[in-house]
């Protein structure tokens, strides 16, 4: 994996550089070079999803919960607007940008009328276009911060965050759904 200035030596964010809920994300990883997390835990998951008969995709736990596609989708969307968030920020600009309803994104979005396979191909375009992304930050880039729905974040964090979403919606899925 080429060598980014800033995600080569093992770091985790501290708690001054994202607001407390997204500690929940943070910390479930391991403190290592973020750009080897996001690479290995995509191979993980692309290998879980792919082994999904197409059927299971639209299976929901309780009738009020997401499907399986729409828990995936959920990932794909948090994963580019995280990402959005850190392209922003690490190019120094600093308009405050807005929260995003998860819940309307995934009512509007019509996952369940997509294939599992299709989300899952998008999923992996969306996270090889995130590691890109992070390899290009410089250390000073990974320090620069911004505000995101009414809270200040650095790019690093960010990163994180979207390592550590994924990682919490895998749990759920072969908890909740793969039982």
């Amino acid at each position: 994996m080429p060598e980014a200035t800033g995600l080569t030596h093992t770091h985790l964010p501290g708690p001054t550089e994202y607001a407390p809920y997204y500690g929940r994300y943070i910390g479930l990883l391991e403190d290592r070079p973020l750009l080897d997390i996001l690479a290995e835990q995509i191979r993980g998951t692309l290998e879980l999803l792919r082994s999904l008969p197409e059927a299971k995709g639209n299976h929901r736990y309780a009738p009020d919960k997401w499907s399986v596609k729409e828990v995936v989708g959920h990932v794909i969307d948090g994963e580019r607007v995280f990402g959005y968030r850190a392209l922003r920020f690490g190019r120094g600009d600093t308009t405050a940008l807005p929260g995003f309803e998860q819940d309307d994104y995934v009512r509007a979005a019509g996952f369940d009328a997509r294939t599992l396979r299709a989300l899952t191909d998008e999923l992996e375009a969306v996270r090889r276009s995130t590691i890109l992304l992070f390899q290009g930050f410089s250390a000073e880039a990974l320090a620069r911060s911004g505000v995101a729905s009414e809270n200040r974040m650095s790019v690093r964090a960010l990163g994180s965050v979207i390592a550590g979403h994924e990682r919490h919606h895998v749990r759920v899925l072969r908890e909740r759904y793969l039982v």
